[in-house]
């Protein structure tokens, strides 16, 4: 697979119907216990308002990933009581990019946002040892969400920079 042009945009940038789309892809929404009812235009517009006021409120937030300048997925920094959250939602087509992207949001978020530790949270359906561990995280106990348990993993801008000069 050869490089692919990545680029991150804010989430109002890409179209409300693609944004529905993704969120309503029932092979994501099972590794994402905190959607509910599936995602109307209206519904879909006020998640895209919420996660797009993160920029102001706390100078991250989430993006949208165009692939080539195709919606991808979104993903990045969402704020949360324990600090800087590293989500990664993709379209299945765009599945295969899932680590390149993320070594390319994390870099963001620790070189260009000065993000000092990032934390993710994995739902139990998800095998954390095929997500995290390549990326350097490390177990930083259980987190509960709207009333979900979720094991979270953190990484420091040390041991990020660390791993990366390797």
């Amino acid at each position: 697979m050869t490089e692919p042009g990545i680029t991150f945009v804010r989430l109002p940038e890409v179209s409300t119907d693609a944004v529905v789309e993704l969120l309503n892809e029932p092979r994501n929404a099972r590794h994402m216990p905190l959607t509910g009812e599936p995602f109307t235009t209206k519904s879909a517009a006020a998640w895209v308002a919420a996660k797009d006021a993160q920029w102001d409120s706390h100078g991250y937030g989430p993006w949208a990933i165009l692939i080539d300048g195709s919606f991808a997925g979104w993903g990045g920094f969402q704020a949360e009581e324990n600090g800087a959250d590293f989500a990664l939602v993709l379209a299945p087509e765009f599945w295969g990019y899932g680590e390149t992207v993320a070594r390319r949001a994390l870099a963001v978020g620790f070189d260009e946002l000065g993000l000092t530790d990032v934390l993710i949270a994995l739902p139990y359906s998800r095998n954390p040892a095929q997500v995290v561990a390549r990326f350097g995280f490390e177990p930083d106990g259980d987190v509960v969400y709207g009333e979900v348990h979720f094991r979270q993993y953190r990484l420091s801008a040390n041991r990020w920079n660390r791993d990366e000069s390797v």
